[in-house]
């Protein structure tokens, strides 16, 4: 199949949608609730370990939000190193170069949401140049750039700026976004060194350092990178048809110099092994089958269309079966269509990040799969493959082919910008999984004239107190305790709350100060319960007579 150049309507619509994808990415950035895994970003910017701010703040003391700014924000107390460490001992599955970078951030343009969540947004942007230069490099191999590369680059840009799934991470103040622009700029040099692996000399030591430096740069943003080099291990090897040849030593010795220069990480990683999995103990939850095999589905929409619904929704089984057989037919066509340079390259994006994750849930049980973040490299083989798709069949000899697949290409834009405009004015979203009902919480918690909110230091009730801390108003106190401890709770509130107590807790507190509990509010995640103050009724009875 032979292809001109993008036309000047193709053009013009990738621009249009560009546009319209930076507008979005910085268009109500505060509004979403900054969940429990952003305020550990927070945390981590302060330098202080959750052990201190327990000792500081889960005392049993009667707080206010403004407690908790001090550990939310940079300060005196702490520096720079203090970040790196604080990940050492409370995070070591997070590499530190995005919260170094953070920290930068914010000392130098201040401290809120709408700030940390904005150095996401900025490097999202990036995104889009080195999605280019990866098209560029990639179909390369098959074709002159300006038969297949740059179409296919234009339709990949203009989908992934509007990508629901890149937009949730563009607006959250986490790594992810991040480790999406690295991969990219990675496979890119991967793609470049092989392309000029016949130059010889310091040209040829150039392409393979910037390799090397991309794939550092990928380590230290999310120790996942590992699957990336397997799968660009897969594809070196296999290119050379499995012969030792001086390309793939090329690649070896640049890889090798990439985790020597990761393995302080690694050495940390390897010392506090046991905190890593005690932070990554949710993964191993159990789900039943069908359930699994349903959220994969809806991580595949999620791609082009998110509203924010489930399976509980019928819109979700209507819709569902379009996306599934467009990246079906798209990995058919991709195989089809181009050599094996590049369709290859496309499957080990994709099978290699993903299997490790979707195979132990499915042998084993688990939920590892299910975090989308840890998905995103495998959604960007599939959008490239989407994007090839696209690209060549908008150019299709056949009037009657070619129309179809422009009416496909405007469904798929529309579901995006649908996506966007719901997003922009939600409150809450799937992606705040165990902080989505917290705007719900917080309303009922406001309402109230003098509240007194009760929480321990357990589960995820460490982290969804920080994150109510930004959505409570300045009357509502805290009383927060370590472990299972019985609270002194004074006298003087109008209405007083506990936040996801255990069952065993709750008890002792009901039968210590003979209270009774209902829930005021619930979802998959936890409870809100309120107590039956007797004392606080007859303390305001007086103050009103």
């Amino acid at each position: 199949m032979r292809l001109q150049l993008a036309p000047n309507r193709l053009r013009f619509l990738v621009v249009v949608l560009l546009m319209v994808g930076i507008f979005f990415r910085f268009f109500n950035l505060d509004r979403k609730v900054y969940w429990h895994d952003e305020t550990f970003t927070s945390l981590r910017i302060s330098g202080y370990t959750a052990n201190e701010v327990k000792q500081q703040i889960f005392n049993g003391r009667l707080i206010n939000k403004e407690s908790f700014a001090k550990f939310q924000s940079p300060n005196m107390e702490k520096g720079l190193r203090d970040t790196v460490i604080s990940l050492e001992v409370d995070d070591p599955q997070h590499a530190p170069l995005y919260y170094i970078l953070a920290r930068l951030w914010v000392g130098i343009f201040g401290n809120s949401v709408t700030v940390i969540r904005s150095l996401s947004a900025f490097i999202s942007l990036l995104i889009f140049p080195s999605i280019y230069w990866l098209c560029r490099e990639l179909f390369k191999s098959s074709a002159s750039v300006s038969e297949v590369a740059m179409p296919v680059a234009g339709v990949a840009i203009a989908l992934m700026a509007i990508s629901p799934i890149h937009l949730v991470y563009a607006q959250e103040a986490r790594e992810y976004i991040l480790w999406i622009v690295t991969v990219l700029l990675c496979s890119a040099s991967l793609l470049r060194a092989l392309r000029l692996e016949s130059q010889d000399g310091l040209l040829r030591i150039l392409n393979w350092g910037m390799y090397a430096v991309t794939l550092v740069l990928s380590l230290y943003t999310f120790l996942f990178s590992g699957f990336v080099v397997v799968a660009h291990g897969i594809y070196v090897i296999a290119t050379a048809k499995f012969r030792f040849t001086k390309t793939v030593k090329a690649y070896l010795l640049a890889s090798l110099a990439g985790f020597l220069a990761f393995a302080p990480w690694i050495q940390v990683v390897i010392v506090n092994l046991l905190q890593l999995k005690s932070s990554t103990a949710w993964t191993k939850r159990h789900l039943p089958l069908d359930d699994l095999i349903k959220s994969w589905l809806l991580q595949l929409n999620r791609i082009f269309l998110d509203l924010d619904l489930g399976f509980e929704n019928p819109f979700t089984y209507v819709i569902t079966p379009f996306f599934l057989v467009l990246f079906g037919y798209s990995i058919y066509f991709i195989c089809r269509k181009t050599n094996y340079k590049i369709w290859l390259f496309i499957i080990t994006l994709i099978m290699v990040p993903a299997l490790p994750l979707m195979l132990p849930d499915l042998l084993f049980g688990g939920i590892r799969s299910l975090a989308e973040r840890y998905l995103l490299i495998s959604y960007l083989g599939i959008q490239l493959a989407i994007s090839y798709l696209l690209a060549t069949q908008l150019h299709n000899k056949s009037f009657v082919r070619r129309r179809i697949w422009q009416i496909i290409m405007g469904l798929v834009i529309i579901c995006g910008l649908v996506s966007y405009g719901v997003s922009s004015q939600a409150e809450t979203w799937w992606s705040k999984v165990i902080s989505y009902g917290n705007p719900q919480v917080a309303k009922i918690i406001n309402q109230t004239n003098h509240p007194l909110l009760i929480s321990n230091d357990s589960g995820i009730n460490y982290g969804n107190v920080f994150s109510l801390s930004y959505l409570l108003q300045p009357k509502v106190q805290f009383q927060l305790v370590k472990d299972h401890s019985i609270p002194n709770i004074p006298d003087g509130f109008t209405d007083i709350f506990l936040l996801n107590p255990s069952d065993t807790w709750r008890k002792q507190i009901e039968t210590n100060y003979n209270y009774k509990t209902f829930v005021v509010y619930g979802d998959k995640n936890y409870l809100l319960w309120k107590i039956e103050n007797p004392r606080s009724d007859v303390f305001f009875e007086k103050i009103r007579t």
